[in-house]
Parts: C-alpha cells; sequence; structure tokens
C-alpha cells in the first residue's frame, strides 16, 4: 500500500476512533489528543500493517496501548516512594488525598509490616511492579530473565495472601 493509499484509509476509518476514545477519556479534549496521537503513531509505523487486515483494529489497538502508556505515566507521576527503613507508597492524586481512619491505618500498617517481611528477591520486584512498573521495565531494572520477575512477583502475593489470610479485609 502506498502512502498516499494509507492516508486515504486513515482519512475514511479515523473518525470511527471517536466513541471509544471518549469511553477510555470520559473528555472530548482528550479525546481528540487520544485520536491525534494514535493516528501520528499509525503514520509513524506504516510499515508495521499487513495489508488485508482490519485497519479499525488496529486503529484501536493503538489507541487502546496509548491510552494505557500514559494511564501508567500519570500513575509513576502521582505515587511517591519513601526509601526510609519503612519503605511507604504514597499514592496521591489530583482530588484530595483520603484521611486515614483507624481501623484502615491498622490494617495498612499490618500489610506493610508483612510486606516488609518478605525477602528481598520478593519484595523489590512486587513493590516495583505495585507502584506501576510492567514486568519488562523490572527485569531490566534488576537484569533477569522477565521470567524471573513473573515468578518472584507471583510467589510474594501468594506469600503475602497467606500471612494476610488472618486479616479481616473485606
Amino acid at each position: 500500500m502506498t502512502k498516499a493509499e494509507f492516508h486515504g484509509v486513515l482519512a475514511q476509518n479515523y473518525k470511527s476512533l471517536r466513541p471509544a476514545a471518549l469511553r477510555l477519556t470520559h473528555s472530548a479534549d482528550e479525546a481528540n489528543d487520544l485520536i491525534q496521537e494514535t493516528l501520528l503513531k499509525a503514520l509513524r509505523n506504516q510499515e508495521k500493517f499487513n495489508d488485508g487486515t482490519n485497519i479499525k483494529a488496529w486503529l484501536y489497538t493503538i489507541m487502546r496501548n496509548t491510552f494505557i502508556t500514559h494511564y501508567h505515566r500519570i500513575i509513576k507521576r502521582t505515587t511517591h516512594i519513601d526509601t526510609s527503613d519503612d519503605f511507604n507508597v504514597i499514592a496521591t492524586s489530583q482530588s484530595q488525598i483520603e484521611y486515614n481512619r483507624g481501623e484502615q491505618s491498622v490494617l495498612a500498617d499490618e500489610i506493610q509490616k508483612e510486606i516488609s517481611a518478605l525477602p528481598e528477591m520478593y519484595q523489590y520486584p512486587f513493590m516495583q511492579y505495585f507502584v506501576g512498573y510492567k514486568y519488562q521495565e523490572i527485569a531490566e531494572d534488576m537484569d533477569i530473565p522477565l521470567g524471573t520477575v513473573k515468578n518472584r512477583i507471583h510467589v510474594a502475593r501468594k506469600m503475602l495472601k497467606e500471612r494476610l489470610e488472618h486479616l479481616n479485609m473485606n
């Protein structure tokens, strides 16, 4: 497919992205930005599109992945890690922070204590994943295989579940 044909196909199909973009963003302006970024990525990656495949599905996939990447960036930007001995994770948002109530504080302290008790080889990848890093990013940071990261996070979850079963966390 030539560049001109590809541009024509994009022009015919970009309007079908709007409903999905609105469902993802809940804002007309953000939906327009998401569509624009999707089309830009599609143009940059024209060679990855296979002729005869569903262009709408390809565009939706690009849009969804773009939205998810943007969401992860926001989470990383609004999550702070206190590197003190307690290793606290503080997630903030643009809205106000909710104040802890007594019971929630006790549960949070108990959970934090159990996370801190995990062996370092499980604790670090678990906390990285918890704050929003992807498996691949953790693997690169730790310089270990991707499968090892997935396994360590799985084992950490399992250990925490067993240790926290005594708490009533409904």
